[in-house]
C-alpha cells in the first residue's frame, strides 16, 4: 500500500466534525494521560502507538529473536498479529490473541524497544497498521507517539508536540514506577531520546506545523484543557 493511498485526508471521513489529532513528544511529557483524557472528553477514539512498538518488541523477545540483529528483526516483523483497542477509557492491545497490556511494560521490553523500532521493516509494518486504524475512526481519533505528525499522519487536522525538561520528565516517570531511581530514570530517558531522535527512519521530531506545548510547569489538567481548546478550535472551522 503506497503512502499516497494510506495518507488520511479530511474528505475521507464521514463525520463533519471528525478530527485526527496527532500528539507527539518524548517520554514523560504527559502524552498518554493527555491523549486519553482529550479523546474521552471529545468522544474520539484513541491510539497509543508506542504500545504497538512495545508489543512487537515483546513478541520478538518471547520468540527468541535477537532484538539487536536488525536483519533477524526485519525478517520476523510481519509475523505477529497485533490488535489495538481504541476506547480511551480502556485501551487494549493483544498479540496473536493474547492480552499484552501488562507484559509490554516490563523493563526488558523498555530497554529493547528502541532497537526494534529503529528497524525500517518494523516501522513500515506498524505505520501501516496505525494508518488503517486512524482511517477507520469515523468520529475522529487522538493518536499519540513520536512520529505521528511528521510521518504516520502528516495530514492530521491538528498536530501537537509536548515537551518538558528532563528533570520534570524523570520525576513523572519515577513516580509511575515504585522504587525507581530518579537519576537512573533521567539517564534512561535521555538515552532513549537520543536513540529515537537519531534513528534514520521516522525519528522523533516536531512537525513544522505542530503546536508546541511545554508541560514542565503545567498540571495535567492544564495540559488537557490546552489541547481540548486547540482541538475545539479546529472542529469549529471544519
Amino acid at each position: 500500500m503506497s503512502t499516497t493511498v494510506e495518507t488520511v485526508s479530511a474528505a475521507a471521513r464521514t463525520a463533519p466534525a471528525a478530527v485526527i489529532v496527532a500528539i507527539d513528544g518524548p517520554s514523560g511529557t504527559g502524552k498518554s494521560s493527555t491523549s486519553k483524557a482529550v479523546a474521552t472528553q471529545l468522544g474520539l477514539s484513541y491510539l497509543d502507538t508506542g504500545a504497538q512498538y512495545r508489543a512487537i518488541t515483546w513478541w520478538m523477545l518471547n520468540n527468541g529473536i535477537d532484538v539487536h540483529d536488525a536483519m533477524e528483526v526485519a525478517t520476523a516483523a510481519a509475523k505477529p498479529v497485533i490488535v489495538s483497542g481504541t476506547d480511551p477509557t480502556g485501551p487494549t492491545i493483544t498479540v496473536d490473541g493474547e492480552d499484552a497490556s501488562g507484559p509490554i511494560r516490563t523493563q526488558e521490553v523498555t530497554s529493547s524497544v528502541s532497537a526494534v523500532s529503529a528497524v525500517p521493516e518494523v516501522r513500515t509494518r506498524i505505520t501501516e497498521l496505525q494508518r488503517t486504524i486512524a482511517e477507520s475512526a469515523e468520529k475522529g481519533i487522538v493518536v499519540e507517539g513520536r512520529d505521528i505528525g511528521t510521518t504516520v499522519l502528516p495530514d492530521a487536522d491538528i498536530k501537537i508536540f509536548l515537551t518538558a525538561s528532563p528533570e520534570a520528565r524523570a520525576a513523572r516517570r519515577s513516580g509511575e514506577v515504585k522504587g525507581s531511581d530518579l537519576a537512573a530514570t533521567k539517564e534512561a530517558l535521555i538515552k532513549r531520546d537520543a536513540a529515537d531522535s537519531g534513528r534514520k527512519t521516522s525519528p522523533l521530531a516536531k512537525a513544522d506545523d505542530a503546536v508546541e506545548v511545554d508541560t514542565t510547569e503545567l498540571t495535567l489538567q492544564q495540559v488537557i484543557e490546552c489541547v481540548v481548546t486547540l482541538v475545539g478550535e479546529k472542529q469549529a472551522v471544519k
